[in-house]
This record gives C-alpha cells, sequence and structure tokens, in this order.
C-alpha cells in the first residue's frame, strides 16, 4: 500500500508496565551472559551451559548479548511502544528460535552432568528460555492490540540506506538461516566442525544454531526497519546494529591470536562487521535528530505521512 499524505496530530501510545519489566529482566539476564561468553570465553568449556570448544565462538555470543544489553538499556528510556517495537520483536524472533534450538540439544546442555556451576548454569539457560519467549509473545500482543494508527513518518528513510539495509539483513538473515537449519541435523556431534563452509571458525550444532538465532532476529530487525521506514524511531535499532558491530570487532580482536588470518572468510566477515557499524552509526545520529524533530512537533498537528499498520 502506498503511502499517503495525511493530516495527523501526532500521539503518544506509552509502553505498558510489562514491557518495561521484561526489558529489565532482559538487561539482567543479557549481562550475565556478557560477563560468561565474553569475559570468561575461555573457561566456557567448563562454566557455561554447554560445552563451547572455540573461545571466539564463547566471545561471538557474550558480543552479541553485549548487543542486547544496549538494547534493553536504551529501550527502558524511550517513552512510547513505537520507538521500541522493532527491538522488542527482535527479541522475541531470537528467544523463540533460541527456546527451539534448545529443545533439539537439551540432550547437549549440563543438566545432570558437567561441575555443579555448568549443571547451574544449564537449568537457568532452560528455565530463561521457557519462560522469556512466550512473555516476549505476550507483552507483543498487548502492545499491537493498543498501538495508535496511523503511524505518523516524519523523516522518511532514504532509499539509499533502504538498499543498504535489504543487502545487510538479507545476508544476515540468510546466513542465519543456514546456520540454523543445518544445526538441527546433526544432534550427537561434540566436537567443533565447520559450518557450511563460509563461517570463519568451527562451530558445534548447538553454538551453531544460537548464533543462527541471533542473525535471524537481526535479519528480520532490518527487515522490520525498512518497513517502518522512519528514522526519528530507528533510535534503539540503530544503537544496537552499532553496538553489535562493535562488539564483535572486540571479540575478534580479544582472540586475534587464535585466528587463521590468511582466511578469506575472516576478512569477508570483517568487512561485513564494518558497513554493520556504519549503518549503525548513521541510523542513531539520523534518529536522534528525527527523534528530536518528532518530540518539538508533538504539541500541534503538522502535515506527515503516515504507512501502513
Amino acid at each position: 500500500m502506498a503511502p499517503v499524505e495525511t493530516e495527523t496530530r501526532p500521539t503518544r501510545d506509552g509502553v505498558l508496565t510489562g514491557t518495561r519489566w521484561l526489558l529489565v529482566a532482559f538487561t539482567a539476564l543479557t549481562a550475565l551472559a556478557v560477563f560468561q561468553l565474553l569475559v570468561l570465553a575461555d573457561v566456557a568449556d567448563r562454566y557455561w551451559a554447554w560445552t563451547i570448544h572455540t573461545e571466539l565462538t564463547a566471545a561471538f555470543l557474550g558480543a552479541a548479548y553485549g548487543a542486547g544489553f544496549v538494547l534493553a538499556v536504551v529501550a527502558l528510556r524511550q517513552p512510547d511502544w513505537s520507538r521500541i517495537r522493532v527491538p522488542v520483536v527482535t527479541v522475541t524472533v531470537f528467544t523463540v528460535l533460541t527456546a527451539v534450538a534448545t529443545g533439539i540439544h537439551l540432550h547437549r546442555l549440563h543438566l545432570v552432568d558437567g561441575g555443579p556451576f555448568a549443571r547451574v548454569v544449564a537449568w537457568v539457560w532452560v528455565a530463561v528460555y521457557l519462560v522469556v519467549p512466550l512473555a516476549c509473545l505476550l507483552v507483543v500482543a498487548r502492545e499491537e492490540r493498543r498501538r495508535v494508527r496511523p503511524r505518523a513518518v516524519r523523516r522518511p528513510m532514504p532509499d539509499w540506506l533502504t538498499v543498504v539495509l535489504t543487502v545487510e539483513g538479507a545476508v544476515l538473515f540468510t546466513a542465519g538461516v543456514v546456520l540454523f537449519v543445518g544445526g538441527s541435523t546433526v544432534h550427537h556431534q561434540t566436537e567443533p566442525e565447520p559450518a557450511a563452509n563460509f563461517w570463519p571458525w568451527e562451530l558445534t550444532p548447538l553454538s551453531a544454531q544460537i548464533v543462527g538465532s541471533w542473525l535471524i532476529a537481526l535479519g528480520v530487525a532490518a527487515a522490520l526497519a525498512i518497513r517502518q521506514g522512519d528514522l526519528g524511531r530507528l533510535l534503539v535499532s540503530g544503537v544496537t546494529y552499532t553496538a553489535f558491530g562493535v562488539f564483535q570487532f572486540v571479540a575478534v580482536a580479544w582472540y586475534w591470536p587464535q585466528i587463521t588470518r590468511h582466511d578469506a572468510r575472516l576478512w569477508i566477515y570483517l568487512t561485513f562487521l564494518v558497513a554493520v557499524v556504519l549503518t549503525g552509526a548513521y541510523g542513531w545520529r539520523a534518529a536522534r535528530a528525527g527523534a528530536a524533530e518528532e518530540d518539538g512537533a508533538g504539541s500541534h498537528p503538522g502535515t506527515v505521512r503516515s504507512t501502513p499498520a
């Protein structure tokens, strides 16, 4: 449906208390995951919910949770559901996919083996991914039922950004699907192996599915941002996208001595991360300006462009 010009007054739709509590819980859980997976990546083979043989895999997951932590913290500061809708849906996609991966590879978790600490972490992991996906779905459903329509677009996304996000989102989504599907076909392999011959380091099936869950969620986020099409509402998404790229650079730099540096896949991966950081930084900057413009216009009617719900 093509955008149309309408006269409308910008309306605050607020954020439900339950949504904010979910974001608080996600903040705490992601902070713990960052500490255990990024800071303590070298002991993830003994103290995580399942055995992660490759330290860079643990660091990647910790860096991804670092971006999730940033998402939750920034989202908690936003006044309206319209500004956190894409990030919360992104979290929902990730948690649902991770719950599926956990069910498929439940036998790989340290529920009855490993050290006492690893067993506790494994049971916490299972509890989290039983409860959080359902909570996310409930929150999204409740917020969507009360969402204000039409959605006013004050700063349309430029065409070049739409193209860039489309390409990056397609790459993220496709890579995530390949990893997720590939990881679901092997149930008893314990040693890492090359994932689909394109990932720059080796992954076990469960780790491949969790990595794939993050990539799919980010791909969905790119698609939702394009559909929303409003720079003023990209703040949380832009900050998160930037944080994801920056944290992944930190992970690679941290374990640079362990990486095969002549592998072309590594340099393609790093180049893609550069593109992610630059795209996110632009969206972050544009969103701050767009949000300020929207806030300034919030007290009086104006001509804006509405998009389909």
